[in-house]
């Protein structure tokens, strides 16, 4: 009986105390647990004298689908649906540069076109040879651009979420970021999480306390940095979005939205459907702005479903 209670406790009690005395490992050990269960590992290649941190599961010898995280985001971003890929295809999910553990160096250029090329000069580094590539938000336009300027480059394109493209209706993101002086996206405070949390998921999960901030130590310490990338990915989408190019897009094209994203509005589906011919879209009624974290089985299913397609 005493082997038997334990046996029961001991992983509660030792869980318990990573919690309250070493939150950080707990939340690296959940970083772990989940790329295993996704099959992923993390890698490394220098790409014009910077190390990119990479995810990488999956045969190399499928299909690659290369995934592109979102604006403050990185690489584990993908690590929820990458359990739902990896038997089937050779997933990639890179840190670009000035996010996750790549070179955080505010020297750098972040416009789309700047970020575009460096990761066409990583795809190449690994040999991707025509990967399908997938981009959430800011990643989204990336992917975007991606197709724009290197179209025989890849195999389809899946945009989640995508930034670059304005819609009939401006998101709460636009309409509270127009007055130039208040970022959004931008953590003020650990008491600030909670609001940003809720603008980007439609359901926001429970964070506990504790763990805050390690979740958020980053977001924090690059702040000025995140805000003036901000500014200038912002400036170039009033500016310069791709409305007018689509067209250009000659890849097939899948389109996924979250009914309730709250940063790029969901009126952004239609005039993607207007513009590149042929694409398909399917939009969720349950998520907001990152659906392949608010539901990655879905999600997952939605392009798999895509892909399987000539």
């Amino acid at each position: 009986m005493k082997i038997l209670l334990i046996l029961v406790f001991a992983p509660l009690i030792a869980l318990a105390l990573l919690y309250f005395l070493f939150p950080g490992r707990l939340v690296a050990l959940g970083r772990w647990l989940l790329r295993r269960r996704g099959g992923t590992v993390q890698k490394s290649v220098t790409v014009e004298g910077r190390a990119w941190p990479y995810l990488e599961g999956g045969d190399p010898a499928k299909p690659t689908l290369l995934l592109v995280h979102g604006f403050s985001g990185d690489k584990d971003n993908w690590s929820f649906l990458a359990p739902y890929l990896t038997r089937d295809y050779h997933v990639v999910a890179p840190d670009l540069p000035g996010f996750g553990e790549n070179e955080r160096n505010p020297a750098l250029a972040y416009d789309i076109a700047a970020q575009t090329a460096r990761l066409k000069a990583f795809a190449d580094a690994l040999g991707l040879q025509r990967p399908h590539i997938a981009g959430n938000s800011m990643g989204g336009w990336i992917a975007l651009r991606y197709a724009l300027d290197y179209p025989d480059a890849l195999a389809s394109l899946i945009l989640l979420d995508n930034a670059g493209v304005n819609g009939t209706n401006e998101s709460d993101l636009q309409k509270q970021a127009a007055n130039e002086d208040y970022n959004p996206l931008v953590l003020a405070s650990l008491e600030d999480a909670d609001r940003l949390v809720a603008m980007v998921v439609h359901k926001p999960p429970h964070i506990p306390q504790r763990l805050k901030p390690v979740l958020y130590a980053d977001a924090l310490r690059y702040r000025d940095q995140l805000d003036a990338a901000f500014w200038v990915i912002a400036t170039e989408m009033r500016d310069h979005p791709l409305n007018d190019r689509l067209g250009e897009v000659k890849v097939p094209t899948l389109i996924i939205w979250g009914r309730h994203d709250r940063l790029i509005d969901v009126s952004c589906v239609a005039e993607l459907e207007r513009g590149i011919a042929g694409s398909r879209s399917h939009v969720f009624e349950h998520v907001g702005h990152v659906p392949m974290v608010e539901d990655p089985k879905a999600t997952a299913a939605v392009m798999r479903e895509f892909l399987a397609k000539p």
